[in-house]
């Protein structure tokens, strides 16, 4: 089945597979026109508030959203105690890891994305894994207060086509310090004004977080379906 055609799915095993590595699945509303494998960030798990919150907007706009989480979180799920993140090089196997394992049950068009951390981590193997599309919500493109210091070296010559979703006023990477980066022409900027890290807008913006959230969930619905 070539990527033309809609995501479709491996059925039981597929049911299996999710359930033996503790992901969280959900199933496009109608047929499904790409399929996304979301990572989390670096403090909230793949349950986390704003995690369930825009897979379930995803799905409803027909994308399939896989949600997997990094060791250093599982960890954290089995004995409660806070962790940093694994060492960079154990995230992305992890996420090779995971991606090999979708790709044998999804058909159709399989993109990599997530939340900051997890999004920055899939844009380092996006090229290297031939994934179809990269979505990042909320890219950390600087440590906070260091934009001098930016993680964009690899994204300037990035293959993979790609769409970053970014709040104006986002503390890892505001819109004045972002422009002045080089960036691949594959890579789609959406900023959502007056928002944050977590796409939260200011309240004189006259955009509320419900709105800015749904902005974002179409936008990635329809750049998956582009």
């Amino acid at each position: 089945m070539d990527k033309q055609h809609k995501a479709s799915i491996d059925g039981d095993q597929w049911a299996q597979c999710v359930l033996d590595h503790g992901w969280l699945w959900d199933a496009a509303v109608g047929e499904a026109s790409a399929t996304l494998i979301l990572a989390h960030g670096a403090g909230a798990p793949m349950d986390s508030e704003w995690m369930n919150d825009m897979a379930g907007r995803l799905a409803g706009l027909g994308v399939n959203v896989l949600r997997f989480e990094f060791p250093y979180m599982a960890q954290r799920r089995v004995d409660g105690v806070k962790r940093p993140p694994n060492p960079a090089p154990k995230l992305l196997d992890c996420w090779r890891e995971v991606f090999a394992l979708v790709r044998r049950h999804v058909a159709g068009v399989l993109a990599v994305g997530g939340k900051s951390m997890g999004g920055r981590m899939a844009s380092l193997v996006a090229d290297e894994l031939g994934v179809d599309a990269l979505v990042c919500l909320g890219y950390p493109f600087y440590a906070v207060g260091k934009p001098e210091k930016p993680r964009v070296e690899h994204l300037a010559s990035l293959r993979t086509r790609a769409l970053i979703v970014q709040g104006e006023r986002d503390a890892l990477g505001n819109r004045e310090a972002v422009e002045g980066y080089s960036l691949a022409p594959g890579i789609e900027v959406f900023w959502l004004v007056a928002g944050d890290h977590d796409l939260k807008p200011l309240k004189v913006s006259g955009f509320t977080h419900e709105q800015h959230l749904a902005s974002a969930a179409q936008k990635v619905s329809e750049f998956l379906k582009g």
